[in-house]
């Protein structure tokens, strides 16, 4: 792997350099690279201190004899290793490839509120995995439906749209438009299953990280280990489609074959995570516009991934301090002081606010 600069143009750039791997090459821009790393170190962070903290403390040195030599107090050698630790790597997987998903959207449709929850198709993930929650099946069967759902609800929804272009506001239009009838599916199958499942499939539709176990970590490493590496060669594409068809064709870009690609990698991660955690609501819509202002640069499917990550860590941490402090100030019983949030709650309540402050700052005409 050979390191060359890139000369700077006449515009001034963040300053950047090609890497080259075999017959493979990059533009690395400094700043995106600093982004990365810092936001993968707040999210190690918090991954540290949701290890020390929940209902039953741990002391920090208690944790690291715990991970590394499985030694000390049996309790919590079970809650670091067996809940905490699988939930807090969930919530660093699922947050990246949220974060990579709604780049893809966004910077293909070169739209900032198509991200795959908005337009339809983290509810087509849900559907198919309430399907499959429904009728009993094993945590392959959900993983397997709701890619499936993904992937059906995304041709619908570029079916619809593609007389008007994957751009502007008609994709995400239609996309709402499927959001909202697939939300009434999903609530007739509750109607027609067991209360045992449909108590399960409810908790699940709000987005959580509670009860995950190794398995599901497995099983989004897994998903990632071949879908980020895909998304990394197909980053530089995604850089020509968001100047336009037109353009990108002018440089070499065969657009229908690279939107196609880019589409089935983005469905594959969101119903991955959808399968792993439920529909996680406002990561994938914040997290590359997050990363694009820290970053001042090209869009980088790393580092909305690396923001997605953080971002949901942070959502995770807070969500296992919430129920405590909600007993400290009496709106919830002293016996659900034990109790986890479910992490969609917080992202939802952040998102909202996330919003807000976007809103304010574009109508006094401030760039965000």
């Amino acid at each position: 792997m050979t390191l060359t600069r890139t000369p700077h143009s006449a515009v001034r750039r963040p300053p950047a350099a090609s890497v080259r791997w075999g017959r493979l090459s990059f533009r690395c821009h400094r700043r995106t690279v600093q982004v990365c790393a810092a936001s993968l170190a707040v999210a190690a962070l918090l991954l540290a201190v949701s290890l020390c903290t929940g209902a039953y403390a741990v002391a920090p040195a208690d944790v690291a004899r715990a991970l590394f030599f499985g030694t000390g107090d049996r309790l919590a050698v079970h809650f670091v290793n067996q809940e905490r630790l699988p939930q807090a790597l969930l919530a660093v997987l699922v947050g990246c490839a949220l974060g990579i998903s709604g780049s893809i959207f966004q910077n293909v449709s070169r739209n900032p509120l198509a991200s795959p929850d908005v337009i339809g198709f983290n509810s087509g993930a849900a559907t198919g995995a309430i399907v499959a929650i429904v009728f009993g099946g094993g945590a392959a069967a959900v993983a397997v439906c709701a890619v499936g759902g993904g992937l059906a609800t995304a041709a619908v929804v570029f079916l619809l749209a593609s007389s008007g272009g994957l751009h502007g506001v008609r994709l995400v239009l239609i996309g709402l438009g499927v959001t909202a009838m697939l939300g009434s599916v999903n609530s007739y199958l509750l109607t027609r299953s067991t209360l045992h499942n449909a108590q399960n499939a409810h908790v699940w539709l709000i987005g959580t990280l509670n009860g995950r176990s190794w398995s599901s970590v497995q099983t989004m490493a897994v998903a990632l280990a071949v879908l980020l590496p895909a998304a990394v060669v197909l980053n530089r594409q995604l850089r020509m489609l968001e100047m336009g068809d037109e353009l990108a064709h002018g440089l070499g870009v065969r657009v229908t074959r690279a939107r196609l690609a880019l589409t089935l990698l983005g469905v594959g991660l969101c119903g991955v995570a959808v399968a792993s955690a439920g529909p996680v609501p406002f990561v994938a819509l914040a997290a590359p516009q997050i990363a694009m202002m820290l970053t001042r640069g090209p869009v980088s499917v790393l580092a909305a991934g690396a923001t997605g990550a953080a971002l949901l860590s942070g959502a995770h941490l807070v969500s296992n301090q919430a129920m405590p402090l909600f007993a400290e100030l009496h709106l919830v019983a002293d016996t659900q002081r034990d109790g986890q949030l479910p992490v969609g709650v917080t992202t939802g309540v952040l998102g909202g606010a996330y919003l807000a402050w976007v809103l304010f700052h574009r109508r006094r005409g401030r760039a965000v």
